[in-house]
C-alpha cells in the first residue's frame, strides 16, 4: 500500500509561516515530525502531496493503490488500526474533517465520491501554530513510548548527573552528559544520538533532545520542550519547539514558542508569553490578515525558517515573525514581522532576495549542508508571494 500525507489547504495556511518552507507533516511536534511519526506506526516510508513549489523538494510517490493521510494529524494506536481498517472509495472523518482515505487518485482525492466513516474517538491535529507548543508535552510522551519500545537505554556513567526517575530517562548512543540533573518525574527525557549536555544543565521532563544538538552550560529547560537535531541552546526556555538547525546558544528566555529551522537567536534575546494583563493573546493569522484571538494565556514568539535576531532583542507576547526576516535594534518590534523584513522599531526595509540567499547558504554551511538551487527556488517563491506584507516596499 502506497502511503501519502497530504497538506489541507485550510490548515496550511492556519499554519505559516512554517508551511511556507515545509509540507504539514513536516512540522515537528514532540520528538519526531508528523510524517516521522506516521512512518513508525506503518513501517515504511510516505511522501507528500503538498504545494506545487514545494513538491520538488518533497516529492510525491503515486500508484492505483494509495492511502491518504492528513499531514496535521498526529497517530495514536487507536487511529491507525481505524485507518488499516479502511477500504478501497472509503473516508474517515472527525467532524468535518477527513483524516484518512483510500482511493486510485491521488491528485483529486478532495472531490472523490467515496463512503465516509465518523470516527469516534479523539484525534490530535495541528491545526493552528500554537498547537504546536500545546500539544508538545503529551507528543514526546507518545514519541517516546514509540520509539523506545523494547529497546535499553545507554548508561549515564557521569558520577556527577543526578537523574531522578531515571527509568523515564532514554539515552541513545553517543550522547554525552556532564553534572547535569535530569528530573524525569514529571515526563520523559529522551536524548538524541550524539547530543551534549554540558556542565551545569537543569532539565525537567518531558523534554526532547535531538541528534547532534548542544545544550551549553548552565542551560534551564522547564518541561514540554523540544529541542531538534543539530541545535545549540542555552538560557532559560520552557515549553518551547525548536525544529532543527538552529541556534539559542545564549543567556535569555524563550517560551511557549515555535522556532523554525536556520533561525539564530542573539545573545539575551527574551521572549515575552504572558501580557501584564493576564489577557489572552492574538497572534497574526496569515489567512485571515489580522490578529486571531488564541484564546491562551501564554504565547510567545513563532518564528519562520532562516530568520535571525540580533543581540538584547526583546519580543513582544504573541509576536509571529515571517522567513529569511532580520530583526534588530532597541524596543519592541511589531508583533507581525513579514518575511524578508530587515530592521526593528526603527522601521524596516526589504532583505533583497540574493542577500538572503547568501546568507542562508552561509549559515546551512557551517552545518555541513547546502543550499540547493531547489531550496532557492523556494525561498524566491517566498519572497514573492509575501511581496504584499511588505508594505513599505508601496510607499517607496
Amino acid at each position: 500500500m502506497n502511503i501519502v500525507v497530504f497538506d489541507d489547504p485550510v490548515i496550511r495556511m492556519d499554519l505559516l509561516p512554517f508551511t511556507f518552507t515545509r509540507p504539514v507533516a513536516s512540522i515537528r511536534v514532540g520528538i519526531l515530525t508528523i510524517k516521522e511519526k506516521w512512518e513508525k506506526f506503518f513501517g515504511q516510508p510516505i511522501s507528500d502531496l503538498t504545494q506545487n513549489y514545494l513538491q520538488e523538494k518533497f516529492p510525491l510517490i503515486e500508484t492505483t493503490e494509495n492511502l491518504l493521510i492528513n499531514g496535521a494529524v498526529c497517530p495514536d494506536e487507536n487511529l491507525h488500526k481505524a485507518i488499516q481498517q479502511l477500504k478501497k472509495g472509503e473516508r474517515l472523518v472527525k467532524g468535518g474533517l477527513t483524516v484518512a482515505l483510500r482511493t486510485e487518485d491521488v491528485q483529486s482525492f478532495v472531490d472523490a465520491p467515496v463512503k465516509t466513516n465518523e470516527y469516534s474517538g479523539d484525534v490530535t491535529v495541528m491545526d493552528q501554530v500554537w498547537r504546536i507548543f500545546q500539544h508538545n508535552g503529551e507528543q514526546i510522551r507518545s514519541d517516546f513510548e514509540l520509539l523506545t519500545r523494547g529497546r535499553k537505554s545507554n548508561p549515564i556513567k557521569d558520577p556527577h548527573t543526578r537523574t531522578y526517575c531515571p527509568e523515564n530517562i532514554f539515552i541513545e548512543d553517543g550522547a554525552v552528559i556532564r553534572a547535569a540533573v535530569l528530573n524525569a518525574a514529571t515526563g520523559p527525557i529522551y536524548i538524541g544520538r550524539n547530543a551534549q549536555i554540558h556542565e551545569g544543565g537543569l532539565i525537567r521532563g518531558p523534554f526532547a533532545l535531538g541528534e547532534e544538538s548542544i545544550m551549553n552550560m548552565g542551560v534551564k529547560v522547564r518541561g514540554d520542550t523540544t529541542i531538534g537535531p543539530y541545535c545549540k541552546v542555552g538560557g532559560e526556555i520552557s515549553n518551547a519547539v525548536i525544529f532543527g538547525f538552529s541556534n539559542k546558544a545564549h543567556d535569555g528566555f524563550l517560551g511557549s514558542s515555535v522556532i523554525g529551522e536556520w533561525c539564530n537567536l542573539g545573545a539575551d534575546t527574551n521572549t515575552s508569553n504572558l501580557k501584564n494583563n493576564y489577557d489572552s493573546v492574538k497572534l497574526w493569522n496569515y489567512p485571515k490578515v489580522g490578529f486571531q484571538n488564541t484564546g491562551l494565556m501564554f504565547c510567545g514568539l513563532m518564528m519562520g525558517d532562516h530568520s535571525k535576531c540580533g543581540i538584547n532583542t526583546m519580543f513582544n507576547t504573541g509576536t509571529v515573525t515571517g522567513v529569511s526576516s532580520n530583526i534588530f535594534g532597541a524596543g519592541y518590534p511589531r508583533n507581525f514581522v513579514p518575511s524578508f523584513a530587515w530592521g526593528g522599531t526603527a522601521g524596516f526595509t526589504t532583505f533583497q532576495l540574493d542577500k538572503a540567499s547568501e546568507t542562508a547558504s552561509k549559515a546551512m554551511e557551517r552545518r555541513n549542508q547546502t543550499l540547493t538551487e531547489v531550496d532557492k527556488r523556494i525561498l524566491k517563491n517566498i519572497f514573492d508571494i509575501t511581496v504584499s506584507e511588505r508594505v513599505w516596499e508601496k510607499k517607496s
